[in-house]
C-alpha cells in the first residue's frame, strides 16, 4: 500500500487545529442538552416554590421524592407539596445562587446557595433562610424529576 504525502497532510492539519483550541473553551463546548434541561427544571422548581403552585411542584417531583429540611424533617412528595402550598407563609424573595449542575448518566447532582425571605401570613412576621442545598434529579423517560433534596444551614 502506497501512501502519498498529500494524503497525510489533511489529518495532520486537522490534529494541529484541534490542539490549538484553548482548554477554557472545552467545558463550554461540553455543556449538554441535559445540563440545560436540568437548569430549566431547577429554575421552574424555584418559581413553583415562590408561587406555591401545587400542580407545578407535582409535575417537577418524582413519586419517590425524599425532601429533607435543614431542621431534620424529611417529607415524601404528598407531604412536601401540602406543606409548601398550605398558605401559612409566602416567599418575599428566593434566590438560588452559585448553582452547579453535574449530569452523570440519568442523574443530575445540583448544588446551590439558597437565600430566601418568607412572611408568615397570620402576623406578617418575616424570617430569612441561608442554606446550602443538594438536589438529585433523575431522568425519567425524556423528563427530569426531583428525586431528593437536602439542606444545611449556613
Amino acid at each position: 500500500m502506497d501512501i502519498d504525502r498529500r494524503e497525510l497532510i489533511l489529518p495532520a492539519l486537522a490534529l494541529g487545529l484541534l490542539s490549538a483550541v484553548p482548554l477554557t473553551l472545552v467545558p463550554a463546548l461540553a455543556a449538554s442538552a441535559d445540563d440545560e434541561a436540568v437548569a430549566e427544571k431547577v429554575e421552574a422548581f424555584r418559581a413553583a416554590q415562590v408561587a406555591a403552585d401545587p400542580k407545578a411542584l407535582d409535575a417537577l417531583c418524582a413519586a419517590e421524592l425524599s425532601y429533607s429540611h435543614s431542621d431534620g424533617r424529611v417529607e415524601d412528595k404528598p407531604t412536601f407539596i401540602a406543606n409548601a402550598t398550605d398558605g401559612k407563609s409566602k416567599f418575599v424573595s428566593l434566590e438560588y445562587q452559585d448553582t452547579k449542575i453535574r449530569v452523570v448518566g440519568p442523574v443530575a447532582i445540583v448544588r446551590f446557595h439558597w437565600r430566601g425571605e418568607q412572611e408568615a401570613v397570620p402576623d406578617g412576621k418575616k424570617s430569612s433562610t441561608n442554606l446550602h442545598i443538594l438536589m438529585n434529579w433523575q431522568k425519567q423517560g425524556a423528563d427530569w424529576k426531583l428525586l431528593s433534596r437536602a439542606s444545611t444551614k449556613l
